[in-house]
């Protein structure tokens, strides 16, 4: 029976929440029991419990709990679920909580949830307040449909890394196995590519890897684009060209040597701002989102939709 208040005789409404997990990255019944314990501490609903599956990795399941009409969906899980759950919920104004369980956790990083702690970090969605954050659609080798993405696409070089690393390593040393990953993959040929940034004129060079950056941190808290924020409306473009034996640290050199808001005359790395870039290659290279390897492609257009995504969390101070 539902609570009621005396003075009214009307029943109370309980918030809910809608808990979208991947099983394979969760600790299994222990996190479900003490979410639903923090449920009923906290004054919540009994929480609708969606598991994705490897036909549906979050899109249907994010529907579902828009259809149930709960105050929050909360996407338990990698990068991978955070970005389907996303999709469906950007522009909806429904609040996204965050539950990190997998290894990159980028988003989570990069507003600052404590990656390893999923009860705390549902307490915090619990009692938290809501941010908006942009998004970026991506459309791939022309196709009809758009996807989305929060923090990172890219062309090349990154992306092999996320298509090869090992699974096993990953499990034993997290996001290690990323770095083992690109060291095996530094040799290798370049690709000639014209990236057009807000429909300018392409600039043309020969690169190893294409990235758009949402925000700036990737896995292992290294940041790519150390001048990008989630709700500037901005895209940030990353032209990694390394050239002869020493290509790959010149490359470091102008990543981490550079003046902030200054490309500089390091042409082996480059960057651009906008609110759209098309990027076209000669022939195809691996691709990611979100560290999310999707396969090959030779051309990506993206663009930005300013503050399009509300995530319901607990600022640090």
């Amino acid at each position: 029976m539902p609570q009621t208040n005396a003075a009214q005789d009307t029943p109370v409404q309980h918030k809910r929440a809608a808990v979208i997990i991947n099983p394979m990255k969760s600790s299994g019944e222990d996190f479900k029991t003490a979410f639903y314990r923090l449920c009923e501490d906290q004054g919540w609903a009994e929480p609708l419990w969606l598991e994705t599956t490897a036909e549906d990795t979050g899109l249907g399941q994010a529907r579902e709990a828009l259809k149930a009409g709960v105050d929050v969906v909360i996407a338990a899980g990698g990068d991978g679920t955070v970005r389907c759950v996303a999709e469906v919920l950007a522009g909806t104004g429904k609040p996204m909580g965050l539950v990190p369980l997998g290894t990159g956790n980028l988003l989570a990083r990069n507003v600052g949830i404590d990656i390893a702690d999923p009860v705390g970090a549902s307490l915090d969605i619990l009692n938290g307040t809501d941010i908006k954050v942009d998004v970026v659609k991506a459309t791939l080798d022309h196709a009809q449909e758009e996807q989305l993405f929060l923090v990172m696409a890219g062309l090349g070089y990154d992306a092999a890394i996320m298509a090869n690393t090992v699974d096993e390593l990953k499990d034993r040393v997290g996001w290690l196995a990323y770095v083992e990953a690109g060291i095996r993959h530094l040799p290798g040929k370049p690709v000639k590519a014209q990236i057009s940034i807000d429909g300018q004129p392409p600039v043309r060079r020969r690169v190893r890897s294409v990235m758009v950056g949402n925000c700036g941190q990737i896995t292992g808290g290294v940041e790519v684009f150390p001048e990008a924020k989630l709700d500037d409306n901005i895209l940030d473009v990353l032209i990694l060209a390394p050239v002869g034996k020493l290509g790959w640290f010149t490359v470091l050199a102008g990543m981490f040597g550079r003046k902030k808001g200054q490309n500089g005359k390091n042409k082996s790395v480059e960057y651009f701002t906008g609110k759209t870039a098309e990027i076209s290659l000669d022939h195809e290279q691996e691709f990611q989102l979100d560290g999310d390897h999707l396969g090959k492609a030779k051309h990506l257009r993206v663009a930005v939709e300013h503050e399009a995504l509300t995530i319901r969390m607990t600022k640090s101070a």
